[in-house]
């Protein structure tokens, strides 16, 4: 397996519209390709983002930075995003549990909550 890390960091907009946005529309796009094995998104803090791409080989891993460019220019211009690096290599140890992919999907809710709670609407 073959990883492909992205960061990003965001001129405008919030980091709960971008990263419902990616979950929405890039994820399955992302997940279609061929090779797809994992992919993440990081709020990594500072107005800046992170991106993991997991793919069975190097060249799907490869293709997908450029389809993250392409989607991130044709899709998601109001955030103002610049990449500033790409990484990546061969997944050499890896681990993972239902749990870990279950997590993922409860920010929308967990951030939510705490929206409220901080506005006073909870």
């Amino acid at each position: 397996m073959y990883a492909s890390v992205r960061h990003y960091r965001m001129g405008a907009g919030s980091i709960d519209s971008l990263m419902h946005r990616v979950d929405e529309e890039f994820a399955p796009a992302i997940g279609q390709e061929p090779g797809f094995v994992a992919y993440f998104a990081l709020d990594t803090g500072d107005a800046t983002v992170e991106t993991v791409s997991i793919f069975h080989d190097k060249a799907a891993a490869d293709a997908s930075n450029e389809l993250a460019s392409d989607y991130v220019r044709e899709n998601l211009g109001e955030f103002e995003l610049t990449r500033t690096a790409v990484s990546g290599g061969e997944v050499l140890v890896s681990r993972v549990t239902a749990e870990a992919l279950d997590d993922a999907h409860r920010w929308r809710s967990d951030r939510a909550r705490l929206r409220a709670r901080e506005s006073g609407n909870a």
